[in-house]
């Protein structure tokens, strides 16, 4: 049976409510002996984490520090929004092209609830 017919029959439970934004994240990782950056733009966000587009993709449970500028609403201020998570998964992104990057906060974001609930 596929998946989208199982999530309809068994919902999947989240422990974070998700917020369907398309922000720009930076992320930055070690590989070898330097650090890469890649620039990418999300596609929902958590408290606990956030899947993501890259044009790239990023290896699987690569340790990534992320970034992201939130803007809020009806305002010019922009908050930073900064964490540490893992890569949990990577899939091709389709015809499109691309990848979808599953990142897991290491620890939760305590800011983004409040932060997210103003901007969306």
């Amino acid at each position: 049976m596929p998946k989208e017919n199982l999530a309809k029959i068994y919902p999947i439970k989240r422990r974070y409510r998700r917020f369907d934004l398309q922000l720009p994240v930076r992320l930055s990782f070690p590989v070898g002996g330097s650090v890469r950056e890649v620039e990418t733009t999300s596609r929902n966000v958590s408290v606990g984490g956030m899947l993501l587009q890259a044009g790239d993709a990023i290896p699987l449970h690569s340790q990534v520090n992320l970034t992201m500028d939130v803007r809020i609403a009806g305002s010019r201020r922009r908050v930073r929004l900064t964490s540490e998570g893992e890569v949990i998964r990577v899939e091709s992104g389709g015809p499109d092209g691309g990848f979808a990057i599953a990142i897991e906060c290491k620890r939760p974001i305590k800011e983004i609830e409040t932060r997210l609930s103003v901007a969306s």
